[in-house]
């Protein structure tokens, strides 16, 4: 798969997207990144320690969240994102589920749009991503964690978001799909996506696991945001176990070692 000007082997490795929330609200660092040049000293950290991907969000999805305007948004972003594309060679992601800003992102030099609500929030949204022939994450969630048949039904609505962004004109291999951990799932419903991660495989789209630092690792260890890194590790080694081509992660540098040696034990 290629993202921007770099190939990814989404078959044989788990490639790490390293979170960059320029927000001065989100669950685990919000602001501690909000000045450009800590902004930018995280992500060269992120990189020398392993980072394939750079995740820059704007505006915290924390549970309870306030919504920022698109302009707000884009003032914590654009400079960021103009000054990695600049000095570094990496890929960019702008996690973002507003048309406008993604839009102005991928102008900007971000190659991929990673959007919570699965192209489910804003029309428009799966028409930018095609005219910029970026790539895509599509998120699974819901307004309510109410469900028939859990896993078939998080399964369906992936398929949904699929068809929009196909409707669109996406091609399949500009397409990632991620199952939600934390968005539209009950604590026991978090587990179970965690249980059956290969059962989302069977859409044919490279995975992508975004569990860092969450809820359902501070529930299940009763422990602090500041206190989820080996949990959050765990659930690296799992993703890697179960063929996921990518990990969303605070801490880059100890997960892609537990994902290397867990490919390493694979591969024996």
């Amino acid at each position: 798969m290629i993202i921007g000007n770099k190939e990814f082997d989404v078959l044989n490795r788990t490639n790490i997207m390293g979170i960059l929330n320029l927000t001065p609200d989100s669950f685990s660092d919000g602001g501690r990144f909000i000045c450009l040049d800590d902004a930018l000293r995280q992500a060269e950290l992120m990189l020398i320690q392993g980072a394939d991907i750079i995740d820059v969000g704007g505006e915290s999805t924390r549970p309870g969240y306030s919504q920022i305007s698109e302009q707000e948004e884009l003032e914590r972003i654009l400079p960021v994102i103009e000054r990695l594309a600049s000095e570094f060679d990496t890929v960019i992601s702008v996690d973002t589920y507003k048309s406008a800003v993604a839009d102005e992102a991928l102008k900007a030099g971000a190659s991929m749009v990673n959007d919570i609500w699965g192209f489910k929030y804003d029309d428009k949204m799966a028409h930018v991503v095609a005219k910029h022939g970026a790539c895509c994450c599509l998120m699974h969630n819901r307004k309510e964690a109410v469900y028939a048949d859990f896993l078939q039904d998080v399964l369906e609505d992936l398929k949904g978001s699929i068809e929009i962004a196909k409707a669109a004109g996406i091609a399949d291999d500009r397409i990632i799909l991620d199952p939600g951990i934390g968005f539209g799932k009950t604590y026991e419903m978090n587990l179970t996506v965690l249980k059956n991660l290969e059962y989302f495989r069977k859409l044919g789209y490279p995975m992508l696991l975004g569990a860092s630092r969450k809820s359902v690792i501070g529930e299940a260890l009763d422990l602090p945001k500041d206190c989820r890194e080996e949990g959050t590790i765990a659930t690296s080694v799992l993703a890697a176990e179960s063929g996921y081509a990518f990990v969303r992660v605070h801490d880059v540098e100890k997960n892609l070692r537990a994902i290397r040696m867990t490919e390493a034990i694979m591969k024996a």
